[in-house]
């Protein structure tokens, strides 16, 4: 038997929406108690009902933006697919794609905070530790039966970087690194072919 979410349930869930957005486009400094409250339209005393500290809710946001990512991952993919090609060149143009230097909100997670991880409390490490394991999962599913997980740390840590490196560049040079970079992989991946 299926219930609604309570309104405490649903606050939750919107606060956690936004600072998912925030953690994105501003990074760990970018997940201000009093903003995210505020965006939520809820007030800054109501926050420590739904969360016991700033990290819990800095985790459980980047644990949805990480499974935003995966879920918006697959279904370009899939949509993809659905026109030819492989798993894995599906992947890297959906990931490398010029539309993802700009959109920050809702692009990648590891992307927006892989220079910050390092100086976060443990809680916070250990949730971006799995997002980029999950990332690394991903990658590895698109390369060919029999690749081992090295290759696929490679290739999660080249387009991550690249996307980085695009985002600094922006613009034209943004956009040509991606290319470069799109090209690369697929070129070294010609018989991704996994289903």
């Amino acid at each position: 038997m299926s219930t609604s979410p309570t309104r405490k349930e649903l606050s939750h869930a919107r606060i956690v929406d936004v600072a998912a957005k925030a953690i994105r486009r501003a990074g760990y400094r970018g997940v201000g108690v009093a903003d995210i409250m505020k965006e939520a339209g809820l007030t800054h005393g109501g926050f420590y009902a739904h969360f016991d500290s700033r990290d819990a809710l800095v985790v459980e946001a980047m644990t949805r933006a990480g499974e935003e990512n995966i879920a918006s991952l697959t279904e370009v993919i899939e949509r993809r697919l659905a026109k030819g090609g492989t798993r894995f060149q599906a992947l890297v143009e959906t990931y490398l794609h010029e539309a993802h230097m700009t959109r920050t909100e809702d692009g990648c997670v590891i992307a927006a905070l892989s220079s910050e991880m390092t100086r976060q409390e443990d809680v916070v490490l250990e949730e971006a530790r799995r997002r980029v394991e999950k990332m690394v999962a991903l990658v590895h599913s698109a390369l060919p039966a029999g690749a081992d997980e090295s290759e696929a740390e490679v290739v999660t840590a080249t387009m991550v970087g690249a996307l980085q490196l695009a985002r600094t560049l922006g613009g034209k040079a943004g956009s040509a690194l991606l290319a470069q970079t799109r090209h690369a992989l697929i070129d070294r991946h010609p018989l991704a072919t996994r289903p």
